[in-house]
Formats: structure tokens, sequence, C-alpha cells
């Protein structure tokens, strides 16, 4: 608030006051949030391992998950699912893989439906399996286990050959014979030091030998935000936007909200707070357009940010609380006289209590035998915007009336300064309010015969009404 803490009791005296204009804003905030899964569909990720054999090193691992999601291994995915309304380069977008522990590089893909995201992730897997393979020169599937022990079944025939092209030789008996006989050698001991490097280097080559570990399974729930996680946000969004939005209103409202600061604003004494049953106001004729409607719908036709006034809890007990404020304004004067009472034009609230604290003057003053009787009081209605009280007369002396919330430091000055202008002194200040747990009763009314001394608004002279 302006100058008070905000504290707990303020947010939930807000959220008991509002909460049919909070109620509604947090389903509008789902609204939205069903609104938002509509537009953003949904999405579902699968995931496919592929395990590479042999040693690697982390960067090594790094460059193959960097490969499986290359234009060259999506665009050939995309291609073998043959999905017409998505391109190889909105793939790009949907499909990542990382490295694992253990040789692993996860590749996962994301798509609209469970079935698509598992196509997705499992065509990428073989493709980026096919072309690593390639780019090495190996090759897969059962050519992968059969090439080298074919070539060594080629060599082994071809050192049957040359065993057979030696025997064949003239052995030893010219000198043609002998050459050929050492170049056939030469050949068997270069294919058997050719196979021997052959086998040193086969674990190297397993590297390329990487395998998919089955098929990705099927996802079974979206990824976030889902539907029911959009449409909490929007409603969880909404509401503490509402709180928040009220608290700083209500923070940079300058209506003054409690006794004392009225008081200190009207340069005067407080001499208590009453309060008037809950009725409700007659309805002009503007209250019943179309926006006063949704005003009450909302329920935003009242005051939330001022404190709920204390309640005797019947006819009678709010009678004491105006039969003390009428006590400790006879206290304060020297003799019994007559004062003003003053309302803020348009304080309906204030103004049903003045009259009230009226018919309790006369109705102790009739029936007291005593010569300190309450002091006599009329009620006049003063313009906030330009404040004019009747000038000294018969009164000597203004008591202020006015209810919490509804007026601003500057304005209560002003009500003061037209006091003080029209040679009166503001003797005390009283605060009303309205009790709505309980409507108006007629038991325990004040007597007929203490009418009320109303007058009507001050003339623009100044002089008494």
């Amino acid at each position: 608030m302006s100058d008070e803490t905000i504290r707990l009791v303020t947010i939930g005296r807000m959220l008991r006051r509002r909460r049919r204009l909070l109620t509604i804003l947090t389903v509008v905030g789902a609204l939205v949030g069903y609104g938002a899964s509509v537009l953003f569909p949904p999405r579902y990720t699968a995931s496919a391992s592929v395990l590479l054999p042999g040693q690697w090193e982390e960067r090594e691992l790094l460059t193959q998950a960097e490969i499986a999601t290359s234009s060259a291994v999506v665009d050939r995915a995309a291609a073998a699912l043959g999905w017409r309304d998505v391109s190889g380069g909105e793939l790009r977008d949907r499909v990542s893989a990382k490295a694992a522990d253990g040789n692993i590089i996860e590749i996962s893909g994301t798509a609209d439906t469970p079935e698509r995201a598992q196509q997705l992730s499992d065509r990428l897997a073989q493709q980026f399996v096919t072309f690593a393979a390639r780019i090495t020169g190996g090759s897969t599937g059962a050519e992968t286990g059969t090439g080298p022990e074919a070539l060594r079944q080629k060599v082994a025939e071809t050192n049957r050959r040359i065993t057979e092209l030696a025997n064949a030789a003239d052995p030893g008996r010219t000198v043609e014979s002998v050459q050929a006989r050492t170049a056939l050698e030469k050949l068997r001991t270069g294919l058997e030091e050719a196979m021997k490097k052959l086998d040193d280097a086969a674990p190297a080559t397993d590297r390329t030998g990487m395998v998919v570990m089955g098929p990705a399974p099927r996802p079974t729930g979206a990824e976030p935000p889902t539907r029911v996680q959009l449409i909490v946000a929007g409603a969880l969004l909404f509401f503490l936007l509402a709180v928040v939005g009220h608290l700083t209103a209500a923070r940079v409202n300058r209506r003054l909200r409690t006794g004392p600061e009225i008081a200190a604003a009207l340069g005067s004494a407080l001499l208590g707070t009453v309060d008037v049953p809950g009725e409700r106001r007659a309805r002009r004729a503007e209250d019943h357009g179309s926006r006063a409607s949704v005003r009450r719908l909302l329920g935003v036709d009242t005051r939330w940010d001022v404190p709920a006034p204390q309640s005797f809890g019947d006819e009678a007990g709010r009678r004491v609380r105006y039969r003390r404020v009428c006590a400790r304004l006879r206290d304060r004067l020297p003799a019994p006289r007559r004062l003003l009472v003053v309302v803020p034009d348009g304080d309906e609230t204030a103004r049903r209590a003045a009259g009230q604290l009226v018919a309790e003057a006369e109705s102790e003053s009739s029936s007291s035998s005593s010569g300190r009787g309450f002091p006599t009081l009329r009620v006049v209605e003063v313009s906030v915007a330009r404040p004019m009280v009747p000038d000294r007369d018969t009164e000597s002396g203004a008591l202020v009336v006015i209810s919490a919330g509804n007026w601003t430091a500057e304005e209560l000055v002003g009500i003061a300064e037209a006091c003080a202008d029209a040679g009166h002194e503001v003797v005390g200040t009283v605060v009303a309010g309205t009790d709505r747990a309980r409507p108006a009763r007629p038991a325990g009314r004040p007597p007929e015969n203490a009418a009320l001394s109303l007058a009507v608004r001050g003339h623009a002279t100044g002089g008494p009404a």
C-alpha cells in the first residue's frame, strides 16, 4: 500500500473480496493455455542407440554425433521416409544426437505422432551406420563379416597355385627354371606378409562395424510443454498477474485508508470508527447500463483494499459506538454548542453515518436532564472538488464524518482549509464504514421524535444553509 507494508492479511482480504474476478481471470487464462496448445500441437521424441565397437576417444565420438545429424545423413533419411509434408531441412531441426557412455551414440527424432517419431529415429540410425561405413571404406551387413574371410580364401588358393607352378617348372635344370621358382617363392612370401598385416589391422577395421541396438521404443508421452501443462500455466499466470495488478494498484493508490491517516490529513483528532448496516443502494439511471452490470458480475463494485470495520454484531452494539463518539465529542468541548457535521458530497456511507450520529445526539440530549448534554449537530455536504462550508453563525466548529479509502490527502486538506476559511475549527474526525455482515433492521431505531437535522449543500456565497 502507500505507506503500509503488504502483508498476508492484505492478500487474504483481496482474495476474499475479489474471488469472483480472480476466478474468472483464472478460467480465461486456462482457455488461453488451451488455445496455445491447439496452435502448438504436442511433440513426441523417440531415441535409437548405435554401438561403436573398438576404442574411441571422446572427440571422435563427438565427431560421429555431428555426422549423425549432418545434412547428408538427414537428407538420405528424409528420402527413405518419403514424407511429403516434411522436407530434409525441416527434419534437421527435429533430430539430435549425443555421445553416451560405452561408445554409444543416441539419435533422437521428434515428430507430431509417436509412430512418426519412432520411424524417424530408426531410419536416421540406419542411414548413419550406412554413411559411416561408406566414408571409412567399410561395408555393412553380411559383407562386413565375410570380406576378410573371402580374402584369406583367395590368398590360400593363390598359394596353392604358386606351389603347382613351382612343381611344374623344371627343378634346377636351367637358369630360367631357377629364376621362376625364386620369383614364385617371393610372391608367396609377400602374400603371407600382407595377410599378417591384415590380421594385425583387424581390430582397427572393426571400429567401422557400427551396430544399431534394436528399434527405438515408441514414446508414450508428449514432450513438455504438454496440453495440461499449458492450461495450468495459463491459469496460474493470469491469476498471478491479477494478484500483482491488484497489489500494484493498491500501492500506487493515494487514497487514505486508515483512521489515523485521515485524521492527520484533516489536522484533528480521531474520535472513533462507526459503521452503517449494509443496504443496497438505490440504483440510479446510469447503474442500469452494461458497464455497471459487468462490474456487479465481476464483483468490482466494492473496495477490497479498505480494512473491514469492527462490528458489534447487532443494532444495539452499533448504537453504543455512536453514543461513545458523541461522548468523546462532548468531552472535547468546553461547553455544549452547535456544530456542523461536514460530509463529502457523494460519500453515501458517511452521509448515513452522519445522520445516525445526529439522531443519537438529539436522542441523548432530549432524554438528558443535566446541562452537559451532547452538542447539537447539523449535517452539511461539501463538494470535494470545490469545497465550500457555511460561514460561522449559530454553529462554531466542525465535525468531519468521512469513509475510508475514497479520498486523497490533498482533498481532505482542502476540506479542512474550507472549514478554517469559514471560521470553523475541526474538532474531530469520525471514520465510517459499511457492515455487510447484516442487513438493516428496524429494531432499536432512534425514537420518532428524534428527527434528523439535515441541511442542504452549502450555498456558493458561504452563508448558512
